[in-house]
């Protein structure tokens, strides 16, 4: 397994596309979820300060299995874990600690202290990562999104 940075050709739609795809065929959500997704991708690419704010690609036997992004929060000291993903074909092989783990050693390379993410309670795997870190819950509530009722979770960790 091969943790680099999303900087080829190709990494930053694959994030796009990986996102639609997977989260329809495993919890029937819709395209606005993509959208999102899109969203925060081209956000992250049209004005992303590579000081402060990264992508990652995870690859397993040479082929994309998931990605991750650390972007600047609403306060300077405040970074925010984004779109976090491992494909169903890598689960299981630690990819998403590993890039967990990237992201976070950024974070704190970057002098951020703390780190925020927001995420759904029935993402339960991703979930399992964030609270072996030390996220802890904040905050949840109940939102029509992506075509489900869902319950939104907002987690932080502090890094000191």
């Amino acid at each position: 397994m091969e943790i680099r940075r999303a900087d080829r050709p190709g990494d930053l739609g694959w994030v796009v596309m990986a996102h639609g795809e997977v989260y329809d065929e495993q919890f029937g959500w819709n395209t606005d979820f993509e959208t999102l997704v899109a969203r925060i991708v081209a956000d992250y690419a049209t004005d992303h300060d590579p000081s402060r704010e990264a992508a990652w690609i995870a690859e397993v036997d040479g082929v994309r299995a998931g990605s991750i992004f650390l972007v600047a929060g609403d306060e300077p000291a405040v970074a925010k874990l984004r779109i976090l993903l491992v494909t169903p074909a890598a689960r299981g092989l630690g990819v998403g600690t590993r890039l967990v783990d990237e992201c976070l050693t950024f974070a704190r390379r970057a002098g951020y202290r703390t780190v925020t993410l927001w995420t759904n309670d029935n993402l339960t795997s991703a979930r399992k990562i964030y609270q072996s870190y030390g996220f802890t819950l904040v905050e949840e509530n109940p939102h029509r999104s992506f075509g489900h009722d869902l319950v939104g979770q907002t987690w932080t960790l502090d890094l000191a």
